[in-house]
């Protein structure tokens, strides 16, 4: 098969394609076809030598998503068969045309999603979903506040905030602001160098009760100014860096919890609960409609550097999918 692999670390040049293995199922295991895969700030990074697979693989083929039909089947698998349309994440080796995953990793594509969109919700809708409501408990009537709001993760964050009855603010460049309105995002702020905090201030008084950040840096300390006494702080990634000044007796007098978390080191056990979980409570909301993939733009396996290149650009609003 054809795959990414990162034989050094470095800029979008250094994504070479090469013909590997094909990878071989255990007893519990599927081997998907894969069809579309998708960029995320992870590959990103770890294409630079700054996230590297926790897998410790001897080949490095990263990609962390992908849609595609099921090949072959392991011995003890039940609830898939040959040409099941699935979807699904993994700690790395989906910038490939195959990819062996656990049985119940896999998620089924929704019957109102088109194949070549499903490679764009496994990442970012399982992360905002985990993020605020399972970790997070956000529920309806209560307030979010999402960075990056035109982001993969952002526009998955503000169609879940709506489907479950809750409101959600959301910082971003003024050029995405119009995007992320079209969602559904009830207060849209531009996040520099405006005074998104002061903004949000007169807005929703009492503070938001959820915070999901990917950015760090400098928004920290405004996060802890932002949520409400006894809310919640979901630190998913750290686009503005890892270092910050911040007030710490605000989470003290505010009683504030502030969670950090990833998906991709999780252990097996705890990412097979949450995908199944998913499969519950996320792919009805997908079937009925209320959510659905964003598609920023595709790009032919064959050019996947130049797609790294468009994330790194800040230029998306949605998802960048990478067709087989």
């Amino acid at each position: 098969m054809r795959a990414v692999v990162l034989r050094s670390h470095g800029g979008p040049e250094v994504l070479t394609i090469e013909e590997v293995a094909d990878p071989t199922p255990g007893p519990d295991e599927i081997v998907v076809d894969v069809e579309h895969t998708a960029i995320n700030r992870a590959d990103v990074l770890q294409r630079m030598g700054l996230y590297p697979d926790p897998r410790n693989r001897e080949i490095e083929i990263p990609g962390l998503e992908y849609s595609g039909v099921v090949s072959t089947v392991g011995a003890e698998v039940t609830q898939w068969s040959i040409g099941d349309r699935v979807m699904g994440i993994e700690a790395g080796g989906c910038y490939a045309e195959k990819i062996v995953t656990h049985s119940r990793q896999a998620l089924p594509v929704p019957s109102s999603v088109a194949s070549e969109d499903a490679a764009a919700i496994s990442e970012v809708f399982l992360t905002a979903w985990d993020a605020l409501v399972v970790q997070g408990g956000l529920t309806s009537g209560r307030w979010a506040l999402v960075h990056a709001g035109a982001s993969g993760v952002g526009t998955a964050a503000i169609q879940i905030a709506k489907a479950i009855g809750a409101r959600i603010a959301v910082t971003c460049s003024a050029g995405k602001a119009d995007a992320c309105r079209e969602l559904g995002a009830d207060v849209v702020l531009e996040r520099s160098p405006s005074d998104w905090l002061g903004a949000l201030r007169d807005l929703v008084p009492g503070g938001v009760d959820v915070i999901l950040d990917v950015i760090g840096g400098e928004e920290t300390d405004r996060n802890l100014k932002a949520v409400r006494t006894d809310g919640v702080i979901i630190q998913v990634g750290l686009m503005g860096g890892a270092s910050a000044t911040v007030n710490l007796g605000l989470i003290l007098s505010k009683r504030i919890t502030w969670i950090g978390t990833t998906l991709r080191a999780r252990p097996l056990e705890r990412k097979l609960a949450l995908c199944q979980r998913f499969i519950d409570e996320m792919i009805p909301l997908f079937e009925s409609g209320e959510l659905r993939p964003v598609i920023d733009s595709r790009f032919p396996f064959e050019e996947i550097a130049d797609a790294h290149r468009h994330i790194e650009s800040n230029a998306n609003v949605g998802k960048i999918i990478v067709d087989f």
